[in-house]
Protein backbone atom coordinates (compact mmCIF):
# COMPACT_ATOMS: atom_id res chain seq x y z
CA UNK A 1 0.00 0.00 0.00
CA UNK A 2 1.43 3.53 -0.90
CA UNK A 3 1.64 5.81 1.16
CA UNK A 4 -0.33 8.35 -0.65
CA UNK A 5 -3.25 5.54 0.17
CA UNK A 6 -2.97 4.44 3.79
CA UNK A 7 -5.50 1.87 5.54
CA UNK A 8 -4.54 1.84 8.75
CA UNK A 9 -1.72 3.78 10.95
CA UNK A 10 0.33 1.22 10.09
CA UNK A 11 0.54 1.62 6.59
CA UNK A 12 2.39 5.27 7.54
CA UNK A 13 6.15 4.98 7.28
CA UNK A 14 6.45 6.08 11.04
CA UNK A 15 9.09 5.21 14.58
CA UNK A 16 8.36 2.06 16.18
CA UNK A 17 7.90 4.66 19.25
CA UNK A 18 5.12 6.48 17.58
CA UNK A 19 3.49 2.98 16.15
CA UNK A 20 3.44 1.55 19.47
CA UNK A 21 1.58 4.43 21.68
CA UNK A 22 -0.76 5.02 18.28
CA UNK A 23 -1.29 0.91 19.10
CA UNK A 24 -2.30 1.65 22.65
CA UNK A 25 -4.16 4.65 22.42
CA UNK A 26 -6.42 2.48 20.19
CA UNK A 27 -5.67 4.94 17.15
CA UNK A 28 -6.03 2.01 14.10
CA UNK A 29 -7.61 3.58 11.18
CA UNK A 30 -6.84 7.45 9.90
CA UNK A 31 -9.42 9.85 9.06
CA UNK A 32 -9.53 11.61 5.52
CA UNK A 33 -7.88 14.64 6.89
CA UNK A 34 -4.90 12.15 8.69
CA UNK A 35 -4.29 10.08 5.15
CA UNK A 36 -4.14 13.36 3.12
CA UNK A 37 -2.08 15.48 5.35
CA UNK A 38 0.17 13.40 7.63
CA UNK A 39 2.43 11.75 4.03
CA UNK A 40 2.46 15.69 2.97
CA UNK A 41 3.54 16.78 6.01
CA UNK A 42 6.00 14.26 6.76
CA UNK A 43 7.75 15.29 3.27
CA UNK A 44 8.80 18.66 4.85
CA UNK A 45 5.76 20.27 3.05
CA UNK A 46 3.61 23.31 4.04
CA UNK A 47 0.06 22.34 4.72
CA UNK A 48 -3.31 24.49 5.15
CA UNK A 49 -5.72 22.26 5.89
CA UNK A 50 -9.66 22.60 5.26
CA UNK A 51 -11.64 19.67 7.73
CA UNK A 52 -15.06 19.92 9.10
CA UNK A 53 -14.78 19.59 13.22
CA UNK A 54 -14.75 16.51 14.38
CA UNK A 55 -12.61 14.85 11.65
CA UNK A 56 -9.24 14.43 13.21
CA UNK A 57 -7.30 17.39 12.70
CA UNK A 58 -5.38 17.01 16.43
CA UNK A 59 -3.86 13.82 14.87
CA UNK A 60 -2.60 15.22 11.97
CA UNK A 61 -0.29 17.51 12.88
CA UNK A 62 1.26 15.42 16.21
CA UNK A 63 2.02 12.86 14.60
CA UNK A 64 4.34 14.83 11.82
CA UNK A 65 6.34 16.83 14.97
CA UNK A 66 7.07 13.84 17.10
CA UNK A 67 8.42 12.01 13.56
CA UNK A 68 10.64 15.12 11.98
CA UNK A 69 11.65 15.75 15.21
CA UNK A 70 12.91 12.12 16.39
CA UNK A 71 14.38 11.90 12.81
CA UNK A 72 16.69 14.42 13.96
CA UNK A 73 17.43 13.02 17.02
CA UNK A 74 15.69 15.84 18.42
CA UNK A 75 17.09 16.59 22.31
CA UNK A 76 16.76 18.83 25.05
CA UNK A 77 19.59 20.61 24.05
CA UNK A 78 18.58 21.87 20.72
CA UNK A 79 15.55 24.05 22.58
CA UNK A 80 12.30 24.43 20.56
CA UNK A 81 11.79 22.50 17.78
CA UNK A 82 8.15 22.85 17.55
CA UNK A 83 5.26 25.21 18.69
CA UNK A 84 1.72 24.41 18.64
CA UNK A 85 -0.69 27.41 18.58
CA UNK A 86 -4.34 26.58 19.96
CA UNK A 87 -7.14 29.58 20.07
CA UNK A 88 -8.35 28.85 23.87
CA UNK A 89 -6.87 27.36 27.24
CA UNK A 90 -9.06 24.37 26.76
CA UNK A 91 -7.92 23.30 23.88
CA UNK A 92 -4.05 23.99 24.31
CA UNK A 93 -4.87 21.74 27.43
CA UNK A 94 -6.78 18.69 25.32
CA UNK A 95 -4.22 19.33 22.03
CA UNK A 96 -1.53 19.27 24.97
CA UNK A 97 -2.82 15.96 26.10
CA UNK A 98 -3.05 14.12 23.12
CA UNK A 99 0.96 14.84 22.57
CA UNK A 100 1.60 13.40 25.33
CA UNK A 101 -0.26 10.15 25.07
CA UNK A 102 1.03 9.96 21.57
CA UNK A 103 4.72 11.01 22.50
CA UNK A 104 5.15 9.20 25.61
CA UNK A 105 7.60 6.86 24.58
CA UNK A 106 9.71 9.55 22.82
CA UNK A 107 12.23 11.21 24.82
CA UNK A 108 11.78 14.88 23.86
CA UNK A 109 10.43 17.05 26.36
CA UNK A 110 6.92 18.82 25.86
CA UNK A 111 5.30 22.15 27.81
CA UNK A 112 1.51 23.77 28.01
CA UNK A 113 2.00 27.59 28.31
CA UNK A 114 -1.30 28.95 29.08
CA UNK A 115 -2.89 31.72 30.60
CA UNK A 116 -4.01 31.40 34.20
CA UNK A 117 -0.91 29.89 35.28
CA UNK A 118 2.46 30.71 37.09
CA UNK A 119 4.12 32.73 34.57
CA UNK A 120 7.47 32.38 36.51
CA UNK A 121 7.00 28.92 36.96
CA UNK A 122 7.12 28.46 32.85
CA UNK A 123 10.09 30.03 32.54
CA UNK A 124 12.35 28.35 34.76
CA UNK A 125 10.74 24.91 32.17
CA UNK A 126 10.03 26.73 28.45
CA UNK A 127 14.00 27.04 27.75
CA UNK A 128 14.64 23.52 28.14
CA UNK A 129 11.39 22.54 26.37
CA UNK A 130 11.25 20.93 23.28
CA UNK A 131 7.60 21.17 21.89
CA UNK A 132 5.04 24.06 23.14
CA UNK A 133 1.34 23.74 23.15
CA UNK A 134 0.21 27.88 23.63
CA UNK A 135 -2.10 30.59 23.17
CA UNK A 136 -1.36 33.06 21.32
CA UNK A 137 -1.25 35.66 23.98
CA UNK A 138 0.73 33.65 26.54
CA UNK A 139 3.58 32.67 23.82
CA UNK A 140 3.59 36.35 23.10
CA UNK A 141 4.53 37.34 26.65
CA UNK A 142 7.06 34.96 26.76
CA UNK A 143 8.73 35.92 23.74
CA UNK A 144 8.87 39.54 25.78
CA UNK A 145 9.29 38.35 28.77
CA UNK A 146 11.49 35.43 29.00
CA UNK A 147 15.25 35.76 29.41
CA UNK A 148 17.09 33.36 26.93
CA UNK A 149 13.38 32.56 25.38
CA UNK A 150 15.00 31.38 21.78
CA UNK A 151 13.12 30.30 19.16
CA UNK A 152 16.12 30.21 16.25
CA UNK A 153 16.02 26.22 15.86
CA UNK A 154 12.28 26.25 15.33
CA UNK A 155 11.52 23.33 13.17
CA UNK A 156 7.71 23.39 12.80
CA UNK A 157 4.85 25.57 13.65
CA UNK A 158 1.44 24.87 13.90
CA UNK A 159 -1.48 27.26 13.99
CA UNK A 160 -4.80 24.99 14.88
CA UNK A 161 -8.46 26.25 14.42
CA UNK A 162 -6.52 29.31 12.84
CA UNK A 163 -9.76 30.95 12.13
CA UNK A 164 -11.10 31.10 15.87
CA UNK A 165 -7.49 32.41 16.60
CA UNK A 166 -8.47 35.52 14.49
CA UNK A 167 -12.11 35.00 15.22
CA UNK A 168 -10.60 36.24 18.79
CA UNK A 169 -9.14 38.88 18.10
CA UNK A 170 -5.36 37.58 17.88
CA UNK A 171 -4.40 38.58 14.26
CA UNK A 172 -2.08 41.25 15.71
CA UNK A 173 -0.74 39.26 18.64
CA UNK A 174 -0.11 36.35 15.49
CA UNK A 175 2.05 39.04 13.44
CA UNK A 176 4.13 39.65 15.84
CA UNK A 177 4.83 36.03 16.85
CA UNK A 178 5.90 35.41 13.01
CA UNK A 179 8.23 38.01 13.71
CA UNK A 180 9.59 36.64 16.03
CA UNK A 181 10.23 33.10 14.78
CA UNK A 182 12.54 32.46 12.13
CA UNK A 183 11.25 32.32 7.95
CA UNK A 184 13.26 28.85 7.17
CA UNK A 185 10.50 26.42 9.13
CA UNK A 186 7.93 24.34 7.88
CA UNK A 187 4.08 25.05 8.84
CA UNK A 188 1.34 23.11 9.17
CA UNK A 189 -1.77 25.26 9.15
CA UNK A 190 -5.61 23.51 9.96
CA UNK A 191 -8.89 25.69 10.06
CA UNK A 192 -12.79 24.34 9.92
CA UNK A 193 -13.30 27.69 7.09
CA UNK A 194 -11.23 29.47 5.05
CA UNK A 195 -12.45 32.93 5.67
CA UNK A 196 -10.50 35.51 4.27
CA UNK A 197 -8.33 36.61 7.34
CA UNK A 198 -7.46 32.85 7.23
CA UNK A 199 -5.93 33.13 3.84
CA UNK A 200 -4.35 36.76 4.74
CA UNK A 201 -2.71 34.56 7.37
CA UNK A 202 -1.87 31.28 5.67
CA UNK A 203 -0.08 34.27 2.56
CA UNK A 204 2.29 35.21 5.93
CA UNK A 205 2.99 32.00 7.48
CA UNK A 206 2.92 29.39 4.38
CA UNK A 207 5.63 28.57 1.62
CA UNK A 208 4.41 27.23 -1.34
CA UNK A 209 1.41 25.06 0.65
CA UNK A 210 -0.16 21.86 -0.38
CA UNK A 211 -4.30 22.43 -0.08
CA UNK A 212 -5.51 19.63 1.97
CA UNK A 213 -9.61 19.99 2.09
CA UNK A 214 -11.62 16.66 2.63
CA UNK A 215 -14.58 18.17 2.21
CA UNK A 216 -14.89 20.81 -0.12
CA UNK A 217 -17.49 18.82 -2.22
CA UNK A 218 -19.38 17.64 0.39
CA UNK A 219 -23.10 18.81 0.29
CA UNK A 220 -23.23 19.31 4.44
CA UNK A 221 -21.30 21.24 6.47
CA UNK A 222 -21.72 18.59 9.36
CA UNK A 223 -20.96 15.25 9.64
CA UNK A 224 -22.87 12.74 7.73
CA UNK A 225 -23.23 10.41 11.02
CA UNK A 226 -24.86 13.70 12.54
CA UNK A 227 -28.64 13.45 12.94
CA UNK A 228 -29.93 17.04 13.20
CA UNK A 229 -33.52 18.14 14.11
CA UNK A 230 -35.02 21.79 15.44
CA UNK A 231 -38.21 22.29 17.12
CA UNK A 232 -40.05 25.39 17.84
CA UNK A 233 -40.64 26.73 21.71
CA UNK A 234 -42.16 29.81 23.41
CA UNK A 235 -39.22 30.91 26.03
CA UNK A 236 -41.31 30.92 28.66
CA UNK A 237 -41.69 26.33 27.87
CA UNK A 238 -37.71 26.23 27.39
CA UNK A 239 -37.09 25.07 31.41
CA UNK A 240 -40.03 22.82 31.01
CA UNK A 241 -39.09 21.44 27.65
CA UNK A 242 -34.85 21.40 28.90
CA UNK A 243 -35.80 19.53 32.25
CA UNK A 244 -38.14 17.21 30.34
CA UNK A 245 -35.80 16.05 27.73
CA UNK A 246 -32.98 15.52 30.68
CA UNK A 247 -35.03 13.44 32.57
CA UNK A 248 -36.15 11.51 29.72
CA UNK A 249 -32.50 11.06 28.49
CA UNK A 250 -30.58 9.81 31.95
CA UNK A 251 -28.76 7.20 29.90
CA UNK A 252 -27.07 9.50 27.91
CA UNK A 253 -24.28 11.91 27.43
CA UNK A 254 -25.82 15.76 27.10
CA UNK A 255 -24.10 18.78 25.85
CA UNK A 256 -26.61 21.84 26.22
CA UNK A 257 -25.62 25.16 25.07
CA UNK A 258 -26.59 28.50 26.09
CA UNK A 259 -25.87 32.08 25.38
CA UNK A 260 -24.41 33.38 28.55
CA UNK A 261 -22.58 32.56 31.42
CA UNK A 262 -25.73 33.41 33.59
CA UNK A 263 -27.60 31.16 32.41
CA UNK A 264 -25.33 28.56 32.74
CA UNK A 265 -25.06 29.01 36.28
CA UNK A 266 -28.67 29.28 37.01
CA UNK A 267 -29.96 26.35 34.93
CA UNK A 268 -26.86 24.42 36.62
CA UNK A 269 -27.63 25.36 40.60
CA UNK A 270 -31.59 24.95 40.01
CA UNK A 271 -31.52 21.53 37.92
CA UNK A 272 -29.06 20.43 40.99
CA UNK A 273 -31.89 20.98 43.27
CA UNK A 274 -34.45 19.00 41.47
CA UNK A 275 -32.54 16.38 41.34
CA UNK A 276 -33.32 15.05 37.34
CA UNK A 277 -31.02 11.45 38.34
CA UNK A 278 -28.41 12.38 36.13
CA UNK A 279 -25.05 13.66 37.18
CA UNK A 280 -25.07 17.52 36.00
CA UNK A 281 -21.90 19.83 35.18
CA UNK A 282 -20.94 23.46 34.26
CA UNK A 283 -18.70 24.84 32.03
CA UNK A 284 -18.46 28.42 31.30
CA UNK A 285 -15.78 30.95 30.81
CA UNK A 286 -15.77 32.79 34.38
CA UNK A 287 -14.28 30.13 35.94
CA UNK A 288 -11.11 29.84 37.20
CA UNK A 289 -8.75 27.68 34.89
CA UNK A 290 -8.66 24.81 37.36
CA UNK A 291 -11.66 24.15 37.89
CA UNK A 292 -12.73 24.60 34.23
CA UNK A 293 -10.37 21.28 33.48
CA UNK A 294 -11.41 19.34 35.92
CA UNK A 295 -14.76 19.70 34.69
CA UNK A 296 -13.77 19.12 31.29
CA UNK A 297 -12.30 16.01 32.72
CA UNK A 298 -14.94 14.93 34.84
CA UNK A 299 -17.51 15.23 31.45
CA UNK A 300 -14.88 12.98 29.33
CA UNK A 301 -14.44 10.48 32.27
CA UNK A 302 -18.50 10.03 32.72
CA UNK A 303 -20.81 7.99 29.66
CA UNK A 304 -23.58 9.52 31.29
CA UNK A 305 -24.19 13.44 32.28
CA UNK A 306 -24.98 16.35 31.45
CA UNK A 307 -23.14 19.86 30.73
CA UNK A 308 -24.24 22.88 30.78
CA UNK A 309 -21.94 25.31 28.74
CA UNK A 310 -21.60 28.84 26.96
CA UNK A 311 -19.68 28.31 23.46
CA UNK A 312 -16.28 28.55 25.36
CA UNK A 313 -16.87 24.70 25.21
CA UNK A 314 -18.24 24.87 21.27
CA UNK A 315 -14.42 24.99 18.93
CA UNK A 316 -12.12 22.36 19.07
CA UNK A 317 -12.92 20.57 22.57
CA UNK A 318 -13.24 17.05 22.16
CA UNK A 319 -15.65 15.07 24.09
CA UNK A 320 -15.67 11.59 23.80
CA UNK A 321 -18.78 9.75 22.54
CA UNK A 322 -21.15 12.79 23.66
CA UNK A 323 -25.05 11.01 22.21
CA UNK A 324 -26.88 14.69 22.25
CA UNK A 325 -25.78 18.35 21.41
CA UNK A 326 -28.76 20.52 22.13
CA UNK A 327 -28.83 24.37 21.62
CA UNK A 328 -30.87 25.79 23.66
CA UNK A 329 -30.77 28.98 22.65
CA UNK A 330 -30.61 29.96 19.37
CA UNK A 331 -26.49 30.26 17.69
CA UNK A 332 -25.44 34.13 16.50
CA UNK A 333 -24.72 32.53 13.16
CA UNK A 334 -24.60 29.23 11.03
CA UNK A 335 -21.01 28.87 11.48
CA UNK A 336 -21.31 28.88 15.32
CA UNK A 337 -24.32 26.38 14.86
CA UNK A 338 -22.48 23.91 12.76
CA UNK A 339 -18.99 24.16 15.56
CA UNK A 340 -21.34 23.37 18.70
CA UNK A 341 -23.18 20.68 16.72
CA UNK A 342 -19.75 19.21 15.74
CA UNK A 343 -19.23 18.44 19.79
CA UNK A 344 -20.78 15.02 18.74
CA UNK A 345 -20.46 12.39 15.58
CA UNK A 346 -17.19 12.63 15.56
CA UNK A 347 -14.55 10.26 14.39
CA UNK A 348 -17.39 8.06 11.99
CA UNK A 349 -19.19 7.82 15.41
CA UNK A 350 -23.68 8.63 15.76
CA UNK A 351 -24.97 11.68 17.49
CA UNK A 352 -27.72 13.74 17.55
CA UNK A 353 -28.02 17.69 17.53
CA UNK A 354 -31.41 19.41 18.41
CA UNK A 355 -31.98 23.22 18.35
CA UNK A 356 -34.58 25.04 20.47
CA UNK A 357 -35.86 28.03 18.41
CA UNK A 358 -38.36 30.98 19.42
CA UNK A 359 -40.80 31.49 17.11
CA UNK A 360 -39.46 34.81 16.15
CA UNK A 361 -36.16 32.94 15.62
CA UNK A 362 -37.34 30.14 13.27
CA UNK A 363 -37.83 31.58 9.40
CA UNK A 364 -34.40 33.92 9.54
CA UNK A 365 -32.19 31.07 11.13
CA UNK A 366 -33.28 28.21 9.31
CA UNK A 367 -32.85 30.24 5.89
CA UNK A 368 -29.06 30.91 7.50
CA UNK A 369 -28.73 26.85 8.08
CA UNK A 370 -29.85 26.50 4.46
CA UNK A 371 -26.96 28.54 3.16
CA UNK A 372 -24.59 26.03 4.95
CA UNK A 373 -26.26 23.27 3.11
CA UNK A 374 -27.66 22.40 6.54
CA UNK A 375 -31.38 21.17 6.78
CA UNK A 376 -33.09 20.44 10.20
CA UNK A 377 -35.70 17.88 10.53
CA UNK A 378 -38.87 20.04 12.49
CA UNK A 379 -40.19 17.44 15.70
CA UNK A 380 -42.69 18.23 18.13
CA UNK A 381 -42.64 17.46 21.53
CA UNK A 382 -44.55 14.70 22.87
CA UNK A 383 -46.75 16.09 25.42
CA UNK A 384 -47.07 12.98 27.54
CA UNK A 385 -43.38 13.25 28.20
CA UNK A 386 -43.94 17.42 29.02
CA UNK A 387 -43.34 17.91 32.61
CA UNK A 388 -43.97 21.36 34.21
CA UNK A 389 -41.45 22.85 37.18
CA UNK A 390 -42.33 25.94 37.08
CA UNK A 391 -43.84 25.73 40.40
CA UNK A 392 -41.17 23.75 41.59
CA UNK A 393 -38.99 26.91 40.39
CA UNK A 394 -40.66 29.32 42.30
CA UNK A 395 -40.34 27.43 45.64
CA UNK A 396 -36.52 27.55 45.17
CA UNK A 397 -36.49 31.53 44.19
CA UNK A 398 -38.71 32.13 47.42
CA UNK A 399 -36.63 29.22 50.10
CA UNK A 400 -32.88 30.38 48.32
CA UNK A 401 -31.89 33.92 47.53
CA UNK A 402 -29.37 32.72 46.11
CA UNK A 403 -31.39 30.58 43.03
CA UNK A 404 -33.26 34.07 43.44
CA UNK A 405 -30.44 36.26 43.06
CA UNK A 406 -28.97 33.54 40.12
CA UNK A 407 -32.59 33.71 38.40
CA UNK A 408 -32.54 37.48 38.10
CA UNK A 409 -28.87 37.55 36.28
CA UNK A 410 -30.38 34.82 33.72
CA UNK A 411 -32.96 36.43 33.10
CA UNK A 412 -31.39 39.92 32.26
CA UNK A 413 -27.99 38.31 31.11
CA UNK A 414 -29.96 36.46 27.95
CA UNK A 415 -31.90 39.54 27.56
CA UNK A 416 -28.92 41.21 26.91
CA UNK A 417 -26.98 38.71 24.79
CA UNK A 418 -30.31 38.93 22.35
CA UNK A 419 -30.02 42.28 22.19
CA UNK A 420 -26.36 42.68 21.32
CA UNK A 421 -26.84 39.97 18.33
CA UNK A 422 -25.98 41.76 14.95
CA UNK A 423 -28.51 39.67 12.82
CA UNK A 424 -31.87 41.65 13.32
CA UNK A 425 -33.39 39.36 10.58
CA UNK A 426 -33.21 36.51 14.07
CA UNK A 427 -33.26 38.01 17.07
CA UNK A 428 -35.68 40.88 17.97
CA UNK A 429 -35.39 41.75 21.76
CA UNK A 430 -38.36 43.56 21.63
CA UNK A 431 -40.29 40.33 20.71
CA UNK A 432 -39.51 38.32 24.00
CA UNK A 433 -42.08 37.68 26.55
CA UNK A 434 -39.94 38.70 29.30
CA UNK A 435 -42.70 38.76 32.05
CA UNK A 436 -43.26 35.65 31.19
CA UNK A 437 -40.24 34.09 30.46
CA UNK A 438 -39.01 35.59 34.13
CA UNK A 439 -42.11 33.62 35.96
CA UNK A 440 -40.84 30.70 34.01
CA UNK A 441 -37.54 30.95 36.46
CA UNK A 442 -39.57 30.81 38.83
CA UNK A 443 -39.63 34.79 39.77
CA UNK A 444 -42.84 36.34 40.79
CA UNK A 445 -41.81 39.52 39.61
CA UNK A 446 -39.36 40.43 36.51
CA UNK A 447 -36.15 41.93 37.50
CA UNK A 448 -35.79 45.56 35.67
CA UNK A 449 -33.79 45.65 32.57
CA UNK A 450 -32.81 49.51 32.41
CA UNK A 451 -30.92 49.03 29.44
CA UNK A 452 -33.87 47.84 27.09
CA UNK A 453 -36.21 50.86 28.75
CA UNK A 454 -33.54 53.23 27.71
CA UNK A 455 -33.58 51.62 24.36
CA UNK A 456 -36.96 52.14 23.96
CA UNK A 457 -37.08 56.12 24.70
CA UNK A 458 -34.28 56.23 22.31
CA UNK A 459 -36.44 54.87 19.63
CA UNK A 460 -39.06 56.20 20.50
CA UNK A 461 -38.11 59.76 20.86
CA UNK A 462 -35.29 60.03 18.56
CA UNK A 463 -34.64 57.33 16.93
CA UNK A 464 -32.65 57.60 13.26
CA UNK A 465 -31.16 60.69 14.47
CA UNK A 466 -29.85 59.28 17.77
CA UNK A 467 -29.17 55.47 16.52
CA UNK A 468 -27.13 56.55 13.63
CA UNK A 469 -24.93 58.96 15.62
CA UNK A 470 -22.35 57.06 17.86
CA UNK A 471 -21.65 60.49 20.15
CA UNK A 472 -25.40 60.44 20.79
CA UNK A 473 -25.09 60.88 24.67
CA UNK A 474 -28.13 58.28 25.08
CA UNK A 475 -26.31 56.00 22.77
CA UNK A 476 -22.88 56.47 24.69
CA UNK A 477 -24.76 55.21 27.84
CA UNK A 478 -26.59 51.94 26.75
CA UNK A 479 -23.03 50.78 25.47
CA UNK A 480 -21.20 51.67 28.80
CA UNK A 481 -24.82 49.59 30.41
CA UNK A 482 -23.98 46.78 28.54
CA UNK A 483 -20.58 47.28 28.88
CA UNK A 484 -20.98 47.22 32.51
CA UNK A 485 -23.56 45.19 32.87
CA UNK A 486 -25.14 46.64 35.91
CA UNK A 487 -28.48 46.91 36.47
CA UNK A 488 -28.94 49.44 38.79
CA UNK A 489 -27.67 51.54 36.15
CA UNK A 490 -30.12 54.96 35.19
CA UNK A 491 -29.72 58.11 33.52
Amino acid sequence: ISVENPQEFTDFPLSSRTQIALKEAKYEIPTKIQKESIPIALSGRDVLGAAKTGSGKTLAFIIPILELLWQQKWSSMDGIGAIIISPTRELAYQTFEVLRKIGKKHDMSAGLVIGGKSMEEEQRSIIATNIIVSTPGRLLQHMDETPNFDCNNLQLLVLDEADRILDMGFADTMNAILENIPDERQTLLFSATQTKSVKDLARLSLNEPAYVSVHENSTSSTPSRLKQSYMVCELQDKMNLLFSFIRNHIKSKILIFMSSCKQVKFVYEAFRRLRPGIPLLALYGKQKQLKRMAIYNEFCRRSEAVLFATDIAARGLDFPAVDWVVQLDCPEDANTYIHRAGRTARYQKDGQALLVLLPSEEEGMLEELKKKKLNLTSIRVNPSKLMSIGKKLEALCVKDVEIKHWAQKCCISYARSVFLQGNKDVFDVHKLPMEEFARSLGLMNPPRIRFMKVWELIYHTNSINCLSNTNCYHHEHVLKYLETGKEDWSF
